[in-house]
């Protein structure tokens, strides 16, 4: 229950500095990548070819290793259970 608590920290953190950031669309998008297996159910970004819904928010488990949250470039990594390709 305590790693589920940090990473839901962690991933609270990492969403907000990407909400409060000032760059363009443009700029945004060039110093992003996607972190896999860390999105919240209906919080996901997208997901890859091999899941079972479209696109955004319709992810319907966390941490799916198919679905991605856009986070700042080199903090997936970072992240517990956060892989830079879907599994």
């Amino acid at each position: 229950m305590e790693k589920q608590k940090i990473l839901t920290m962690a991933i609270s953190g990492l969403l907000a500095l990407g909400l409060a950031g000032t760059a363009s669309a443009a700029d945004k998008k060039t110093d992003m990548e996607q972190c896999f297996g860390i999105a919240k159910a209906g919080k996901n970004d997208c997901a890859s070819n091999k899941s079972a819904h479209s696109c955004a928010g319709q992810g319907t488990k966390n941490s799916d290793p198919m679905d991605f949250v856009a986070v700042p470039k080199g903090t997936c990594d970072k992240i517990a259970g956060g892989t830079l390709k879907a599994m």
